[in-house]
């Protein structure tokens, strides 16, 4: 079951097994675990049974070695014109 709430129309939606819609200019639409609407930074979420997981690819020291090198210098060459 999840539960979110409009922040234009301060709407509090449940879901079901029927698409529901709160009806203002942000339209957002409610059904079973999705939400939707117009401008999602608009959309609150209230309650919802799934979690968000944090899906990481990189290890910890691949995000320090990538940092580190994000940090480097450009070596400027200087060539001698003849």
């Amino acid at each position: 079951m999840l539960t979110a709430k409009c922040n234009v129309c301060n709407l509090e939606i449940t879901s079901n097994s029927k698409p529901q819609c709160c009806g203002c200019s942000n339209q957002m639409t409610v059904y079973q675990d999705t939400i939707t609407a117009k401008d999602l930074k608009m959309v609150l979420l209230i309650n919802s049974e799934k979690s968000i997981k944090d899906n990481t690819v990189l290890t910890q020291h691949d995000l320090e070695y990538q940092e580190n090198r994000r940090k480097r210098k450009v070596r400027k060459l200087d060539f001698e014109v003849r």
